[in-house]
């Protein structure tokens, strides 16, 4: 397929299909005709036996093999078929080797290998060159209509139009997709049009060992051989003795690398245990004294303020409650540690073809205007330079706006990357997105010993500049868009015009026969991709549009791992997949691992941090707790996911991971052993790919129904019909899907060799089309869930209540790193939009309190996703809490009565032991007193505003059917000045709250120093405990304050608030001193007016 052929656009439904291709571009030649079958050991035509027939060496799979091979293989060989692994027979002619059946009187292959059951000749997809096969079809499927593609265009061919699959136009394409490397390969051809066959098998064998044909043998031999020598067997003169044991020769080295070869490529650091003991012990200490408080304060109520009281006890009931849901996951903290030397020693060694499992990144953006172009386009420069095996790369920008803008600047983008790639490789700088690379404020020539580096790096800088030039003038260009719409360079109607009402499009702007750099080496694929929109279709929003990549990727290039990254985040780290590659290829964790979050990391804050945008204490804190239990959370971007955790399959697990959790043990007991006298079958035949094949197992027997339970027995293959039902009608979808779900031994994701591009790019379009997911599984229990604005949190629980396991990876330098709004009307906006995604998971059937109890979620796991849905509601208790101080100020009276000492002991020790648990936290995570105290700020500002709305927005929603919009958080950089956009004042309701709870404990203040003032000393010492709770409020809502306040010409905002303050109380103060009035004029005053005044 080659890069910048034009793009393709068209609608499955409106049988629309259109390549719109450059000026002076011709359409593709046909390759010469490939005739007859191909061995695909040798590379030699297959002869035809003494009946006429083609040779079939293996009748398990037919796997092209010819003669010659056949007898070499059985002599020489492992005697098994090179696919299915299945022994070969003993055909006429042939001599008997050491192994062979025992052959009575009839010596007759057809009579060896017979059917009973009636057979039907289809066209095996599967099979190299299309030929004509014999196979078995279930009867679920014999007399089904097979689904085939429909020619678009009524048959018609369209100008520009790419030519059908036919045997006159084939495709040499590598293992790694149509749009992978340039090496050749045999000749072979798969039509994908042709339905998915289904073939009866040998229930005693392995699911695994049917290939169906899929596989080139050359390379399987190839990879093999490779894997073999990754292997290092020990040689035997160490076994006898002999050689350099002590490590100081070249015997030595290798026995290290044997060592090295062997080793974890990660290992998890533990907490020092002092640590780690001491602040379990403070946590229980804490909810020991906690019980003791609330024993207090139920048993003495204030009687002369008794709803004050019994509010205030309510709230402090809520918020024990909510620390106990954040606390206890975070119980097992762990750090993890990659090595990145024994993964390039296990699978990319120098000199050799690379054995890393190819990956396809995802860039998701909506609006140009409200995310800069200039930053996408950073995004994809990163990702081309990521330091991978360019064949093992591919990148998808998903424009889910149809912005003409997006599409040129990804063009501009392209041909700037010939150029930046090759510069960043031989520099190997950091990080390689090159805004922030020249932004850095540090000696670039530090430990640079190239003469050349300082010209070449002016000249790319240069290049850079000019790069801006023309992305700026895209975007000036796009502010007003003409009445007629948009056209591309060659006249074209720009086909997304209408952003809710256009055909799908997809561009290849880099990849095979045309993605090389300036100096001739290939570049990663890059790939850009709109979905169909019609009016009257559901598209659910970036959900929707992460499941469209899913499916095109699959289609044209089908890796193994995806990693999903916002538009906005770059790759800080040119090792970031390395670093996920360590925990996914593992051999222990990757078949239970679905996903290696990495932390979020932002450019463009402020040095305090007013809003508490970095959110270090998540990061560093709660997601290092999680990682010790089940893994952390998904968070929506910087994260690298296994393929097939999100087809919704179930992990491979070990028999300790099928126990059942310990609420179903509690609840209902051990499972008894007459109920799983019936699965004896399958769990024996589980237990024996657990220990016999290195090959990951899914359990296909929960398709359908996820973690609700198993059936007793189903069929080891699945029916077209049904995974049409599940995935969608698309054949070429399913050859992909298969071959992730059999995993073949040497694949790792993958498109069948020989598929033809043409055909791959109409089914691209079709996969994407509006109506493709209708009646199918995609986002119920495949791809990213819909149901929630937060589509990450739902996504990742559904996993994790399958039993998949998460990593949190901290690498030393951050992996990713992107921008945040500094704004706060824009900060409040984007919380509001995270809390009201967990209050639709709360009121929908995917609530942690109650589904997923039969699956194999952990406990503390289970506590954590509560948390991350009901923390919206604390802001109701809060705000009630935050404004009772002002009324008691007001009111004269107090929450709490005259305290004794006893209980005056369990205030204080309360207070103690939530400063203890803080500080400890900070000691074993490493997060800063600041960072915390920013963030126990924000959770009051956020608490009395966003949250608050997100709870009745989502209560409108679900019982009313109102529906709220999403609104993309503003990315523009900031180039008026260093944080100018930090004192822009945008007016939001969500403001109206917060100062309102300000304005009363201000006046509260007042009134209560006055009222002090006027009823002597005996009144001042109560006060200082309601003036205690007013200012506890007015000092977390002080951030929240100058950023109403703004800019004030350089005078702090610390200064004018104390100022206000500070002139009430002196002001009261004066009226009621009165220093310019005598006694004996106060006296007469009062005798006058007859009122003690």
């Amino acid at each position: 397929m080659a890069a910048n052929a034009g793009m393709v656009a068209g609608s499955h439904k409106r049988n629309e299909f259109v390549m719109i291709r450059r000026e002076g571009e011709s359409a593709p030649k046909p390759l010469k005709n490939l005739n007859g079958q191909i061995c695909q050991i040798c590379g030699d035509t297959i002869d035809l036996t003494e009946k006429g027939d083609i040779f079939v060496a293996c009748n398990e799979c037919a796997f092209p093999v010819c003669k010659p091979c056949y007898e070499y293989e059985r002599m020489e060989g492992n005697k098994c078929c090179p696919q299915c692994k299945t022994r070969y027979k003993r055909h006429l002619g042939s001599p008997r080797v050491e192994g062979d059946e025992e052959e009575d009187d009839v010596d007759d292959l057809d009579n060896e290998f017979s059917h009973t059951k009636s057979t039907s000749k289809v066209s095996n997809p599967w099979s190299p060159l299309g030929r004509e096969e014999v196979v078995e079809l279930s009867g679920s499927s014999r007399h089904e209509p097979y689904h085939r593609i429909l020619r678009l265009t009524s048959g018609q061919q369209v100008s520009g139009e790419m030519p059908d699959s036919t045997p006159d136009n084939l495709s040499i394409r590598s293992q790694s997709g149509p749009l992978g490397s340039s090496e050749k390969r045999g000749p072979s051809y798969l039509d994908p049009s042709l339905p998915v066959p289904v073939r009866i098998v040998d229930p005693s064998k392995d699911l695994n060992s049917y290939g169906l044909g899929i596989v080139d043998w050359k390379e399987r031999v190839e990879g093999w051989k490779k894997q073999d020598k990754n292997i290092m067997h020990v040689p035997s003169k160490y076994l006898d003795g002999k050689g350099d044991m002590e490590g100081t020769g070249s015997n030595g080295e290798d026995l290290q690398m044997v060592d090295d070869a062997r080793q974890p490529l990660s290992r998890i650091v533990p907490l020092p245990s002092n640590q780690l003991n001491l602040y379990r012990v403070v946590i229980i200490c804490r909810l020991i004294i906690l019980c003791f408080f609330f024993q207090y304060r139920v048993t003495h109520p204030v009687s002369n303020a008794y709803p004050l009281w019994l509010t205030s006890v309510i709230c402090e009931v809520w918020f024990a409650l909510s620390w106990i849901l954040d606390q206890f996951p975070k119980w097992y903290p762990i750090n993890r540690e990659t090595y990145l030397d024994r993964l390039a020693l296990r699978f990319d060694r120098e000199g050799e073809p690379s054995q890393l499992v190819p990956v396809d990144v995802f860039v998701s953006t909506v609006d140009p205007l409200k995310e800069p172009p200039l930053i996408t386009a950073n995004t994809v420069l990163s990702i081309l330079a990521v330091d991978y095996p360019v064949d093992k790369v591919s990148c998808y920008v998903s424009d889910d706006g149809s912005a003409m803008l997006t599409f040129e600047a990804l063009s501009e983008t392209a041909e700037f990357a010939k150029k930046w790639v090759p510069f960043c490789k031989k520099h190997s700088i950091e990080p390689r997105a090159p805004e922030f690379y020249f932004s850095q404020k540090i000696d670039y020539l530090k430990d640079k010993i190239q003469p050349s580096f300082v010209k070449e790096r002016r000249a790319m800088k240069r290049e850079y500049e000019e790069f801006k030039v023309r992305i700026n003038a895209l975007v000036a260009k796009a502010q007003k868009t003409p009445e007629e719409g948009w056209t591309m360079q060659d006249g074209t109607p720009w086909p997304g015009n209408n952003p809710r009402d256009h055909p799908g499009m997809i561009q290849v702007f880099l990849g095979h026969s045309g993605g090389f750099d300036v100096e001739g080496n290939e570049l990663p694929r890059l790939v850009y991709a709109s979905r169909e929109k019609r009016p009257g279709f559901q598209h659910h929003k970036k959900a929707g549009a992460m499941n469209a990549l899913i499916r095109v990727s699959a289609v044209l290039t089908n890796g193994a791992y995806l990693l999903n990254v916002d538009c906005d985040h770059y790759f800080n780290n040119s090792k970031a997949l390395r670093e996920a590659m360590c925990f996914m290829m593992d051999p222990a964790l990757g078949k239970k691992t679905c996903y290696v979050q990495f932390p979020q990391r932002f450019d463009g804050i402020d040095a305090h941090d007013r809003y508490a945008n970095r959110n270090i204490v998540f990061f560093d804190i709660n997601l290092k707790g999680l990682d010790g239990i089940q893994g952390p959370v998904y968070v929506g971007t910087g994260c690298c996911f296994n393929r097939q955790a999100l087809y919704g399959y179930d992990p491979v697990l070990t028999e300790a991971d099928l126990e059942p959790n310990i609420i179903i043990k509690s609840c209902c007991g051990s499972r008894k052993k007459g109920s799983s006298i019936n699965k004896s079958y399958i769990d024996k035949k589980r237990a024996f790919k657990r220990t016999e094949s290195t090959v990951p197992m899914f359990n296909t027997e929960d398709v359908e129904e996820g973690v609700e339970g198993y059936e007793e027995e189903r069929s080891l293959l699945i029916s077209q019909k049904r995974l049409e039902k599940r995935f969608g009608q698309s054949p070429t979808y399913l050859i992909a899907f298969h071959i992730h779900l059999l995993h073949i031994s040497g694949m790792q994701g993958g498109i069948p060799a020989s598929t033809n591009p043409a055909s791959l790019l109409q089914e691209a379009i079709h996969v994407i089309s509006c109506g493709y997911e209708d009646k199918t599984e995609w986002g119920k229990e495949i791809g990213w869930i819909y149901g929630s604005v937060t589509e990450d949190i739902l996504t990742g629980f559904k996993m994790h209540a399958r039993g998949w396991i998460s990593i949190y990876c901290m690498p030393p330098r951050p992996a990713f790193k992107g921008s945040a709004p500094i704004n706060l009307s824009d900060r409040l906006n984007q919380v509001l939009r995270w809390a009201l995604g967990s209050i639709e998971i709360l009121l929908s059937r995917h609530c942690p309190i109650w589904y997923g109890y039969s699956g194999r979620l952990k406990l503390l796991e289970r506590i954590a996703y509560i948390n991350t849905i009901v923390y919206p509601i604390t802001s109701i208790p809060l705000i009630a809490y935050c404004v009772l101080p002002a009324i008691c100020l007001l009111t004269g009276k107090f929450i709490i009565p005259e305290i004794s000492n006893y209980a005056g002991m369990w205030f204080i020790l309360l207070f103690v032991s939530i400063f203890a648990t803080g500080i400890l936290e900070l000691k074993w995570s490493g997060v800063g007193i600041e960072d915390w105290w920013r963030n126990e700020q924000f959770w009051v500002i956020g608490g009395t505003s966003a949250h608050l709305f997100a709870v009745f927005q989502g209560l409108l929603k679900v019982l009313a059917g109102i529906d709220t919009n999403f609104t993309v958080t503003s990315k523009a950089s900031d180039e008026d000045g260093d944080f100018v956009e930090l004192y822009v004042f945008k007016w939001t309701s969500l403001l109206i709250p917060p100062t309102t709870v300000l304005v009363i404990n201000m006046v509260g203040i007042v009134a209560g120093v006055s009222y002090a003032i006027n009823s002597g000393y005996q009144s001042w010492g109560p006060l200082f405990g309601k003036l205690f709770f007013s200012f506890w409020v007015i000092v977390h809502l002080y951030p929240f304050l100058k950023g109403l306040l703004g800019r004030q010409n350089r005078t702090p905002t610390i200064v004018i608030v104390w100022s206000i303050l500070l002139a009430s109380i002196f002001s009261l103060l004066w009226v009621r001193i009165d220093p310019f009035t005598s006694s004996s004029q106060k006296a007469a005053a009062a005798a006058q007016c007859g009122i003690n005044c």
